[in-house]
């Protein structure tokens, strides 16, 4: 009897040590609810009452699409001096402030609308928030005079070669927490249920389109950064949706090739080192494979403890920049070109890393960054703002 008593406790510790830490009561003294409550309720009243902002609202006339064809266009993508109408010149790093960003910037403030109410709704349990989400939720996927078509056919363009790139996908990372916050507030039972399949239903075409398009296969095997946020986002809106088999493939594909192809055995990634932007480019793909470690571990599978068989894993990644977060002028390679002194904030893979690995000293880090963050590139390149809508599962 003693003997199956102590078999029994036994199991159950070593199952407890393999659940990956979705939830933040898995260390001592850690509350994220607590840390998160007054920063996302004074967002939240922010936010409240702003009237609904989509792609209908702005068009360029560079776009080759239709008013509900979200359109971009290339980042450092400029005019060429030598030849000032012909197609544009590359300069990497270096962003063109007169590119068309308004259907960007309307998506970006969707996501900083839902984060913060969904968040507000969850530490409050006030519905006043789930409610005031609704309309935009309505306005981006539901209704048909301001929903946005559910494809990417016209991203990443650039004047004079081509009206869109597969590259461009990565503007949607800003959808992982509109997704997220939908998830949050659908107990709250103030989305009908027809609202909620017609959402469901944009994700899931959405879905199949960046699963299945040719811009969507290259973005996947893009290689960089870019494969990484077109995994993310076929993590979320797989689970959002409820499709497995996409949410098998790409937990295999972190594994199998995302991992092993972009870190190296010291943890790090070399193609974003070797941009003009080194140090924004690897706080960034560390933190989208973190978002991505935190989706798609289970029960039985950590991904945070993964590791390949030579030993790449999430461990080594957070080991190597962590002395570099806590001290930016350690740094031993070139500082970034532009945005330099706006890094880091919260990082996002310190605290889902922390919390998957009981590292409390990830943990304080983490609390020790800025979480209000206002610069543009910065929010940008932070799909991440509203951890309690990742870690709440």
């Amino acid at each position: 009897m003693i003997r199956s008593l102590i078999k029994l406790v036994f199991t159950s510790v070593t199952l407890l040590l393999c659940i990956p830490c979705k939830s933040q009561k898995t260390v001592s003294g850690f509350d994220l609810v607590q840390i998160e409550r007054n920063r996302v309720v004074d967002n939240a009243r922010e936010y409240a009452g702003l009237e609904p902002i989509t792609v209908t609202h702005d068009q360029s006339e560079r776009s080759a699409g239709t008013l509900h064809d979200f359109y971009s266009e290339g980042d450092y993508w400029w005019p060429d001096p030598q030849n000032p109408e012909g197609p544009y010149i590359r300069k990497d790093g270096l962003t063109n402030p007169d590119n068309f960003t308004a259907h960007r910037k309307a998506m970006i403030r969707l996501s900083q609308i839902s984060g913060a109410l969904a968040s507000a709704y969850l530490v409050t349990g006030d519905k006043a928030y789930a409610k005031q989400l609704l309309p935009h939720l309505q306005a981006w996927f539901v209704n048909e005079d301001t929903k946005m078509n559910p494809n990417l056919l016209y991203a990443q363009a650039i004047q004079g070669i081509v009206t869109g790139r597969g590259i461009g996908i990565i503007d949607t990372i800003h959808l992982l927490e509109v997704v997220l916050a939908a998830q949050a507030i659908e107990e709250a039972k103030v989305i009908s249920a027809s609202d909620m399949a017609d959402i469901r239903k944009w994700f899931s075409d959405y879905l199949e389109w960046i699963t299945t398009h040719p811009y969507g296969i290259k973005e996947r095997d893009n290689g960089n950064n870019h494969s990484v946020c077109w995994a993310m986002q076929v993590a979320v809106f797989a689970d959002f949706v409820g499709n497995d088999t996409q949410k098998e493939f790409v937990r295999n594909f972190y594994k199998e090739t995302l991992l092993p192809d972009q870190m190296d055995d010291k943890g790090t990634f070399p193609l974003e080192l070797a941009r003009t932007k080194p140090y924004g480019y690897s706080l960034f793909v560390l933190d989208g494979m973190a978002a991505l470690c935190q989706v798609l571990s289970t029960p039985t599978e950590n991904l945070f403890a993964y590791a390949t068989a030579d030993g790449k894993s999430m461990v080594k990644g957070l080991s190597f920049l962590y002395p570099y977060v806590k001290d930016k002028s350690s740094w031993p390679f070139q500082k970034d070109v532009m945005y330099w002194e706006e890094w880091p904030v919260r990082q996002p893979s310190f605290l889902f890393g922390g919390l998957a690995l009981q590292n409390e000293t990830y943990l304080n880090l983490w609390k020790s960054l800025e979480p209000n963050f206002d610069n543009p590139e910065v929010i940008r390149n932070m799909p991440v703002r509203y951890p309690l809508l990742w870690v709440r599962k």
